[in-house]
């Protein structure tokens, strides 16, 4: 290995330790990200040449593998001050290019697969815009590389076939950015770059044919068995995906910004929306109800949302136990309806409580099957 080389690679590996170290010293700005979250990726791979260790029977040099793909698929859990821990699976396939050695020329073909699983643990940054979220992490977990490759050089200098699946310890360093999106609440686009590295020295089965044998040396021409062990396999990926959020967090607070009094309890308020006869779609009207009681949110001091759906007494199917039934899925359809729409507006998921009612608690005495708008309604109250 080159000075060039050896000062590349050390910088490499000392990658998730400054990770960590930076992951303790950061400040506390962050995208707060809580909960359960899901994200996926997958992108381009490139493998650094790997050292070929000097061995009794088989040639030594360096692999060289052509750039590859990757993929990878994560469950994870913000707690909500900018740190996030989780636990992922990852995939690399990549292509045999030649075996680099000055001894022989030879031709290479054949392929290697890496996968295993990862817990990680990251940190959002903040820098003052609320569509760009810098991050970075470092994981540790365990992989397996399994490889099925061969060497041929002409004149029966060789022919050799690498073969077999090695397990080991791995780690790496993770540097991305977040886009969330402004569209559909707890979605990020994110691009990401990802430092991993195998322990090694790893060893596969390996059998061979020809002239050249251990540290390169001529033989008579003969065959051989046993481990070929490699080292020095680090990888770089480049990548892009999406990362979902179940229960999203309202936009943090503008850095800077004088701080301002809490405002007082208030008494609990309310909103009423209502819909067509039947139906479970917000008018425009009740959109804008709905866009109301979110900003509203933002001045009252509350711990909980209530969000209750109903019917009238009337039913797209006549009966009385059908009907009921009818009614009160229909009610707890608006309520949910409802709910959403609040989400979207940016009021937090795990605040709001939904219930359907069916016919139960009319604005409205009325008699038996009777159409009757203001009884065709979701409130909306806070607590």
């Amino acid at each position: 290995m080159t000075l060039r080389q050896g000062l590349l690679a050390q910088s490499l590996l000392s990658a998730p330790l400054v990770a960590g170290f930076l992951l303790c010293a950061a400040p506390a700005m962050a995208q707060p990200v809580q909960g359960l979250y899901i994200a996926g990726e997958g992108g381009a791979t490139f493998n650094q040449d790997q050292r070929v260790r000097t061995s009794n029977m088989f040639p030594d040099g360096r692999d060289r593998w052509r750039t590859g793909a990757t993929g990878i698929g994560s469950i994870g859990y913000g707690l909500g001050n900018g740190f996030r821990v989780e636990v992922e699976g990852d995939y690399r396939n990549q292509t045999y290019q030649r075996f680099v050695t000055n001894s022989l020329s030879s031709r290479a073909d054949g392929r290697r697969q890496t996968y295993g699983v990862m817990a990680n643990a990251l940190f959002d940054m903040d820098v003052g815009n609320p569509f760009i979220f810098p991050y970075f992490g470092a994981g540790v977990g365990y992989g397996w590389t399994a490889l099925n490759t061969s060497i041929t050089a002409p004149g029966n200098q060789l022919s050799q076939h690498v073969g077999g699946t090695f397990g080991n310890f791995a780690y790496q360093g993770i540097f991305g950015v977040a886009f969330p999106t402004p569209w559909v609440v707890g979605l990020s686009f994110t691009a990401e770059y990802r430092f991993w590295t195998m322990l090694g020295p790893q060893s596969h089965g390996s059998s061979a044919w020809g002239t050249i044998g251990g540290a390169n040396q001529s033989k008579p021409y003969s065959f051989a068995t046993g481990n070929r062990d490699t080292k020095t396999d680090f990888n770089h990926s480049l990548m892009l995906g999406l990362r979902y959020e179940f229960n999203p967090a309202p936009p943090p607070p503008t850095p800077g910004a004088e701080p301002t009094a809490a405002p007082a309890p208030q008494p609990a308020r309310s909103y009423l929306v209502f819909f067509d006869w039947d139906k479970s779609e917000l008018t425009d009207r009740a959109r804008s109800i709905v866009a109301v009681a979110a900003q509203a949110t933002t001045h009252t001091s509350l711990t909980r949302i209530l969000v209750s759906g109903y019917t009238d007494n009337s039913s797209a199917f006549p009966g009385q136990k059908r009907g009921e039934a009818y009614n009160m899925k229909l009610s707890l359809r608006r309520a949910e309806i409802v709910k959403a729409e609040l989400v979207r507006d940016g009021v937090p998921g795990a605040t709001i409580d939904i219930h359907g009612y069916g016919e139960q608690n009319p604005l409205v005495k009325t008699g038996p099957n009777t159409k009757e708008a203001q009884n065709r309604r979701v409130e909306i109250i806070f607590r």
